[in-house]
């Protein structure tokens, strides 16, 4: 067994960890390991006619093998992955992550309603798609529920300030910008991100690791203000004279409860009802074996 190798791209707990040396006292070996995520990355080539579909997201990414031993993403991907036995999810907590449907401020849509049939830009197996369709099933029925794959938050913020897409489905950095644009959100998506869990690593070497993120959690609970430095790096260099990250949210919240029983089968088995995954990429892994408890 080696060192826990965390994703670079993980986040303000794991950068605030560092920081402060939270791994290091709890005893943790680790080293932070190249970006393995698209949410930084466009996925959009060209603008000028009808825009690319990108039928690859986060459930995708975590088929070919993420480089880290522990990342994190929507909770449906990771627990489809983790039923199909592509590593395990951590059932000890999960995250919160604000999101929105966006429009721009002088768009004609004002309800969630109004969305029907209207094109909504999301990344196709990942939070915004999954969290989009459960949210509007119940207002317009899956049928009007219109989407468009186009690529990670990045690319969408770039066509909803440029008005190429009508409406897209927005968290973190990228929802936050679009915010301080003037954008509004039309109805809330706000959904779970869950731990996916891979390699040859000791689980009490796991342990240390979210210990560690729950210190920090602490930290940005009590006085967020003082890290609000750390979205500055996360800003897309043509906004920064447009934003200021003292009006950002926090960002993601780390819950330290149970992913349970319940909310894995419930999830696994709406995912099956609306077909969102071809058979190929289904998994049937009982919770014992796809949730580390």
């Amino acid at each position: 067994m080696g060192k826990l190798r965390i994703s670079q791209s993980a986040g303000l707990h794991e950068w605030l960890a560092e920081q402060k040396g939270y791994f290091k006292d709890e005893g943790l070996d680790y080293e932070f390991v190249r970006n393995d995520s698209n949410a930084n990355r466009s996925g959009v080539e060209s603008v000028d006619h009808a825009l690319p579909q990108v039928k690859s997201g986060a459930f995708e990414s975590i088929e070919a093998g993420r480089t880290s031993d522990v990342s994190f993403a929507c909770h449906w991907a990771v627990n489809m992955a983790a039923s199909g036995q592509k590593g395990q999810m951590w059932g000890h907590a999960y995250m919160l992550t604000t999101a929105g449907i966006m429009v721009a401020p002088e768009s004609p849509i004002r309800k969630p309603e109004d969305l029907r049939g209207v094109e909504i830009g999301v990344g196709y197996h990942s939070g915004s798609h999954f969290s989009c369709v459960q949210t509007l099933q119940p207002i317009i029925g899956l049928e009007d529920t219109k989407l468009s794959f186009i690529g990670g938050p990045a690319g969408r913020l770039d066509l909803m300030v440029d008005r190429k897409i009508e409406a897209a489905n927005m968290w973190g950095t990228q929802k936050d910008i679009l915010d301080q644009m003037g954008f509004r959100k039309i109805v809330d998506t706000t959904y779970m991100q869950g731990f996916l869990i891979t390699g040859d690593i000791d689980v009490e070497d796991y342990k240390k690791y979210f210990r560690a993120l729950q210190r920090a959690q602490s930290d940005v609970d009590a006085a967020s203000e003082k890290y609000r430095e750390y979205f500055q790096t996360l800003v897309p260099e043509k906004y920064r004279d447009q934003v200021d990250v003292r009006a950002f949210s926090p960002g993601k919240r780390i819950v330290f409860e149970p992913y349970t029983k319940e909310v894995y089968e419930s999830t696994h088995a709406w995912m099956e009802s609306i077909n969102i995954f071809p058979e190929g990429q289904l998994g049937h892994a009982e919770y014992e074996d796809a949730i580390l408890v």
